[in-house]
């Protein structure tokens, strides 16, 4: 898998490489910008580009920006967006759209390997990826809403999970269930929410959407 890695730290940028090639990837470019993020993905074409969230010049949403431009301009370029805080407004706008095969993970996430090369895989791989602490802030941050009112607890236990990415096979091994139970609880929550005919894994991320932005 080619990288293309983008953060104004060049500690942080050496770190990601030294982390990202011993797990048998390649390094094509490491960038301090949003502006060079783009030139240096679209020259070298990247399976994934890893963005820091805040760049120059401003040290706000450059590096939201930025992704959206490369899900947008360079389909093929999966985009993983790694923040130092939970800040749902930007992870929102990141999957507005029922955008697929991004992520949002926060900084200290990186440091297990392990977690950063399996967030790598499955978001080139087509898969939305969301960092946990991001979906517990927004199970805690509000009350449940009306459009969420109708699913059972186990139902937004299942959602909760969707919206970290897992698969239903993750989920059951999670909630030590079977993967046909999940299946059963996946199809109630398109159900209850309105999710009518679509492919499977653009529900998910609809589905997904609708509990995020609903929170």
């Amino acid at each position: 898998m080619r990288v293309v890695l983008a953060d104004d730290s060049v500690i942080v940028r050496a770190g990601l490489a030294r982390l990202v090639e011993a797990g048998g990837c390649q390094v094509v470019a490491e960038v301090g910008d949003g502006e060079a993020l783009g030139r240096a993905v679209a020259f070298e074409k990247p399976d994934i580009a890893v963005v820091d969230i805040r760049m120059p010049p401003t040290h706000t949403d450059e590096g939201i920006r930025a992704a959206t431009a490369i899900r947008r301009d360079h389909p093929d370029t999966a985009v993983l967006v790694l923040s130092q805080y939970v800040e749902a407004e930007y992870a929102l706008e990141l999957l507005a759209g029922g955008r697929t095969a991004v992520g949002y993970l926060l900084k200290d996430r990186i440091l297990n390997s392990a977690s950063l090369l399996a967030a790598l895989w499955r978001i080139r791989a087509g898969e939305v990826v969301v960092d946990p602490a991001l979906v517990e802030s927004l199970l805690t941050a509000a009350p449940v809403p009306d459009g969420l009112a109708a699913l059972s607890t186990r139902e937004r236990e299942v959602l909760a999970l969707m919206a970290e990415g897992l698969t239903d096979r993750a989920i059951a091994d999670r909630l030590r269930v079977s993967p046909k139970t999940v299946a059963t609880h996946v199809v109630h929550i398109f159900q209850r929410l309105g999710i009518g005919d679509a492919p499977s894994y653009n529900k998910r991320v609809r589905a997904v959407l609708a509990y995020l932005q609903a929170t």
